[in-house]
């Protein structure tokens, strides 16, 4: 007769509500030279993932080299992400103060643009963390043909990363941090329902 798993109660979701407000301190933390923010993410998205396959976090060191493996190339992605963020919103400031003809039309359709980039982006921080927080241009590849795949996957994503934008918004700054952690562990649970194929390591 086998043993019944162990029941879960309030001390264990205290603690792993915890854990992701403190990962996403650690993000936000490493992310601070706004050239970081990829590395961070990587990193961040690579302890997710050995939590959910290990059932515990990778020990301080790992984390550390990993993060310290993924500086070269993820320098590179910050700075293809915050300039494509940068033109998107550029585009909705301008069309929001009208110094650029569309409108309404215009500004939704740019608006609907950014959302899409979000999500795809969640996507590919899902892929670069199942590598160790290596391979962004297998990790991009392998989001695109998830996007592809499954559209109710990229979706899911983009609602996810949205929703945490418009919390951020909406929190108190200090709060704000947190919900990276949080956002990353959605979107790693999006991704585990209809899994995102994985990349093959650089």
């Amino acid at each position: 007769m086998s043993a019944e798993p162990a029941r879960r109660d309030w001390r264990d979701t205290a603690r792993e509500a915890s854990d992701l407000a403190l990962l996403g301190f650690a993000v936000a933390l490493a992310a601070l030279p706004l050239l970081t923010l990829a590395p961070a993410v990587a990193t961040a998205s690579a302890a997710l993932h050995d939590r959910g396959v290990t059932g515990s976090w990778p020990p301080v060191r790992t984390t550390l080299a990993r993060f310290g493996r993924a500086l070269p190339a993820g320098l590179a992605a910050s700075a293809v992400g915050l300039a494509v963020a940068g033109a998107l919103g550029a585009d909705l400031l301008a069309l929001a103060g009208g110094r650029v003809p569309g409108g309404g039309p215009a500004t939704v359709l740019t608006a609907g643009v950014a959302a899409a980039l979000l999500g795809y982006a969640g996507l590919v921080a899902v892929a670069v963390g199942r590598t160790g927080g290596r391979g962004w241009r297998d990790a991009a590849r392998a989001a695109a043909g998830t996007c592809a795949r499954r559209p109710g996957t990229w979706a899911a994503a983009t609602g996810v990363c949205c929703l945490a934008g418009l919390l951020a918004v909406l929190v108190t700054p200090v709060a704000v941090p947190i919900l990276a952690g949080y956002a990353l562990a959605a979107l790693h649970a999006v991704a585990a329902r209809h899994p995102v194929t994985r990349p093959e390591a650089p």
